[in-house]
């Protein structure tokens, strides 16, 4: 007696999903006790590519608005300089993630 093999299999190709690495921007918060300059200084030394003159004007725009988004990018990086310019004594906003 021949038995019918009358079961089907089917293989599945795996998807591949390419997921975007997170993303989060840096916020630096308006407060009574860090000057202009520390700021500004502090801008400089912790993000890198930031010049001297955009510096200065984030941190005008933080006295002005009361924040400003100082950095975007990948999200370790990001907790990484919130740690540092924290460390500085600036204010800063939690870590966003866009």
């Amino acid at each position: 007696m021949e038995q019918e093999n009358t079961s089907t299999t089917t293989v599945l190709e795996p998807k591949t999903t390419k997921r975007k690495y997170p993303e989060a921007k840096l916020i630096v918060l308006d407060d009574n006790f860090n000057t202009f300059e520390h700021v500004a200084n502090s801008l400089v030394t912790i993000i890198p590519g930031m010049s001297e003159k955009k510096s200065w004007v984030l941190a005008v725009e933080v006295d002005r608005e009361g924040l400003a988004e100082v950095w975007r990018g990948p999200l370790e990086q990001a907790e990484l300089y919130h740690q540092q310019l924290i460390s500085k004594g600036l204010t800063m906003a939690p870590i966003e993630q866009t």
